[in-house]
């Protein structure tokens, strides 16, 4: 497979600006999303303040939180980054957890998520619970007119916190199974671990390349294969601690980097929000100068869907 890395800047911010006829970002086919992940460790109470994981939180409330965010993994332990969200940002803040592989070093950490989603369905706007072994943890739910799946890749089939990422021939048929019975013109698929690892957009670090998905290169195109098919706009992913937006052989793959501040000083702290208005899709990535604790600023955009570029998609796929 062939990758193209994008980035470019551009000069709005916030989420107001995108949703000029709504009050938030849940106006009906237009609304907007965050995405954060890899800030392990790095909530209060031993990590208190801006410098750390409270200070994006704070960063995503002061620019105008999106209508709910996803926590790409590695959010161990994941109590203590799910009451950081709702203490800043706000109580009842909707929240979808994603299984990392940190969260398999404790018990707890597994048993506290499998308790979030209790039965697969106790999570707002839940569509489809997991497949059997993954019910909690596997997931997939409607938001307006966009589809997301969420996805364990520590799922083999019989467990759901079994060492390794990959996509499972179990996993993989439970999302073949989702992405053919949604109806919605917006879909999203969100796991840990990215199909290749990807260098940091701005220091141009590499971690996790070739034990990532590709560490087993049959499943990983297969996965890749089944979201072109479907026509998904990105997959959403964590696990490098590296920001990267890269198209690969025309899947978008949106890598959010690590939201542990000062935490790590690789790479710049990072998270994502992603805008939906209608059949458009934006990314803008907003990053902390680190060195100089700057608020967190849009730093790359990225347009990774138009209207009617759905439509032109599936007449691409369609037998004459």
């Amino acid at each position: 497979m062939s990758i193209k890395r994008r980035c470019t800047l551009r000069a709005f911010s916030g989420c107001a600006l995108a949703i000029i006829l709504s009050i938030g970002c849940a106006a009906p086919r237009s609304f907007c999303f965050d995405v954060i992940s890899d800030n392990r460790m790095y909530t209060p109470p031993k990590h208190v303040g801006s410098a750390y994981f409270e200070g994006v939180c704070e960063a995503i409330r002061d620019t105008g939180p999106g209508a709910f965010m996803i926590a790409v993994g590695d959010i161990d332990p994941p109590e203590l980054t799910y009451t950081t969200v709702q203490r800043v940002l706000a109580n009842g803040y909707i929240w979808y957890p994603v299984v990392g592989n940190h969260e398999l070093g404790k018990p707890e950490y597994m048993d506290w998520l499998r308790a979030y989603n209790a039965g697969g369905r106790k999570l707002p706007n839940i569509v489809r619970a997991g497949p059997p072994g993954a019910v909690e943890t596997c997931y997939s739910f409607d938001y307006a007119h966009a589809h997301f799946a969420i996805i364990n890749q520590y799922y083999d089939g019989q467990r759901d916190d079994v060492e390794g990422g990959t996509v499972s021939d179990a996993l993989y048929q439970w999302l073949s199974d989702d992405l053919a019975a949604t109806d919605k013109p917006i879909v999203f698929v969100v796991g840990h671990e990215p199909i290749i690892a990807m260098p940091d957009m701005d220091t141009g670090r590499i971690r996790h390349q070739g034990d990532s998905l590709d560490e087993d290169p049959k499943a990983a195109h297969r996965f890749w294969s089944l979201l072109r098919k479907h026509n998904v706009v990105a997959y959403l992913c964590g696990h490098t601690h590296n920001t990267s937006i890269a198209r690969i052989n025309g899947l978008w793959q949106i890598d959010s980097g690590h939201a542990r501040g000062i935490g790590d000083k690789g790479a710049p702290s990072s998270f994502v929000r992603i805008r939906v208005t209608g059949n458009d899709v934006t990314c803008n990535v907003y990053r902390s100068a680190q060195a100089d604790q700057e608020p967190y600023r849009i730093t790359y955009s990225e347009q990774l869907r138009q209207e009617g570029e759905e439509d032109s998609l599936r007449a691409s796929r369609t037998p004459s």
